[in-house]
């Protein structure tokens, strides 16, 4: 049985980590599963792509029990293998949006700083408790999270070990949105994505994640790279016929 379920609705792709019993916490079997999801058809066609968990967690975080067994020579081997998934997540050329509920821990939390957009619902709990365990977030959460809310939040938030529940994350920075129901949201703004023109919005989003780490004079080139591209498409010249004959 899968630990990451697939779905479709239309031309969104919905995973869901099912790992319940263990609040989803992302073993090397989880971490497997889904790299085999974003592998698959179902992600590779769709439009945008929606992330949540089953059960009453989005992910609990790591699971601590096989962690405490890697010598140095098996975390480097880990991050060979399973352990890039996040990366994965984070370089798919759709939107990517988590849905998030319970407690969001973490690795839960690096994989839902992964992706594009974050909704939350009012039992959401964000946090980064790996310091207290003596170690750290170490796929992408040190460096995204300080590229979200700034450096001096994300020391207080990862030295501390300290919790934020729905509304504290929304001011930090640390969700987009706050809702009712996480997922029926999740998947609103997913179609809302979807619709749009594919090309325009994959390259819109390469050319943000590319300006953290780009001079100014790099990024006005990669836009104006990028809509020399656009203009020739086919969506771009569908669009402007629409305009002249509308």
């Amino acid at each position: 049985m899968t630990l990451v379920e697939t779905e479709r609705d239309g031309d969104v792709c919905i995973l869901t980590l099912r790992r319940e019993e263990k609040l989803n916490a992302l073993s090397g079997e989880v971490e497997r599963d889904l790299a085999l999801a974003l592998d698959g058809s179902a992600v590779r066609s769709s439009a945008c792509v929606v992330l949540t968990g089953a059960g009453r967690a989005f992910s609990a975080g790591a699971d601590i029990a096989e962690f405490r067994e890697r010598t140095p020579e098996d975390v480097i081997a880990y991050y060979r293998s399973t352990g890039d998934v996040y990366e994965r997540v984070a370089a798919l050329p759709q939107p990517t949006i988590a849905a998030i509920h319970g407690y969001c821990l973490g690795g839960g939390l690096e994989l839902a700083l992964a992706t594009d957009f974050r909704i939350a619902d009012d039992s959401a709990v964000f946090g980064f408790p790996e310091v207290s365990l003596g170690i750290l977030p170490s796929s992408g959460g040190t460096h995204r999270l300080v590229r979200l809310v700034g450096p001096g939040r994300a020391k207080q938030l990862m030295l501390t070990g300290g919790r934020l529940d729905a509304p504290a994350a929304l001011a930090a920075g640390l969700v987009n949105e706050l809702a009712a129901d996480a997922r029926a949201r999740a998947l609103e703004l997913a179609r809302e994505l979807a619709a749009l023109p594919a090309l325009a919005v994959s390259l819109t989003k390469q050319a943000i994640d590319l300006m953290p780490e780009t001079s100014r004079e790099a990024g006005i080139l990669i836009e104006r790279l990028a809509y020399g591209m656009l203009a020739q498409s086919d969506d771009a010249r569908r669009i402007a016929d629409e305009w002249s004959t509308g």
